[in-house]
């Protein structure tokens, strides 16, 4: 278990079905381990390959094709590093320090048949301890940010602040009043009696309409006198049989 109480689960990062395993002698010199001093055509186990993960510790795993039954282990908490090493003469082999749960390590050689499977075993424990890289470098991140200095976004002591929101009804509606009372009052006769607006003088004076449709020099057609006119219809229909100004005809 974590310290804040979550499980810790087991991944499966990558699987081969035939690894084959060596006893290799002490090494020779501190170039590396050469895989043509083994007994290659000659491996002491044969079987699966499981790389899983749990937390930041990879484990590499050999067991029984068959049944499963764990072979060895090497738990990697760190790659590159002596725990899983590169021969200096092939890509197909690689030397690890395996345990057993009681202290107890030895190195051994695995070898694989093709090398796509070598390659894959090797990318998937650098994908892994790339994300292990990245995990670290996010939390120590945060702790930074956190260990910073805070800024302090409070009111010190007898300060205060104004905010305007508008004015209330009240105030609108003195507002207005005091607004209106600048305005001048309606102009009057001498007699007390108030002007029209400029416009109503517009429409009822005809000398201003007449100058405002004064577009030419022709002059205005006058309408005849309305006497004239109800003159000709009482004409009309007095009982004379047929007017021959106004065109009418009794019936």
């Amino acid at each position: 278990m974590m310290a804040d109480g979550s499980a810790l689960y087991e991944s499966v990062l990558c699987v081969k079905s035939e690894v084959h395993v060596y006893r290799i002698p002490p090494r020779s010199t501190n170039r590396g381990y050469r895989a043509a001093d083994w007994k290659l055509e000659e491996p002491a186990w044969s079987g699966r390959l499981k790389i899983t993960a749990k937390g930041k510790t990879a484990f590499i795993k050999l067991e029984d094709r068959n049944s499963g039954e764990l072979f060895a282990q090497a738990p990697v908490d760190q790659f590159p590093s002596s725990i899983v090493e590169a021969v200096i003469d092939s890509s197909r082999y690689f030397v690890i320090r395996i345990e057993d749960g009681n202290g107890r390590h030895a190195f051994i050689g695995i070898g694989f048949a093709d090398r796509g499977d070598s390659f894959d075993f090797n990318v998937a424990l650098q994908d892994h301890f790339k994300w292990v890289k990245q995990e670290s470098d996010l939390v120590h991140q945060d702790s930074t940010l956190d260990s910073g200095p805070k800024l302090d976004l409070g009111f010190k002591e007898g300060q205060t602040i104004k905010i305007n929101i508008g004015e209330s009804g009240e105030a609108a509606a003195k507002s207005r009043a005091a607004a209106g009372a600048l305005l001048p009052p309606p102009p009057t006769t001498k007699s007390g009696v108030l002007l029209p607006p400029p416009n109503t003088q517009m429409m009822t004076n005809p000398s201003i309409t007449g100058t405002l449709f004064d577009f030419g020099d022709t002059a205005p057609v006058s309408a005849p006198p309305t006497q004239e006119l109800w003159g000709e219809f009482t004409a009309a229909g007095s009982g004379s049989a047929q007017d021959s100004r106004s065109g009418w005809v009794q019936f």
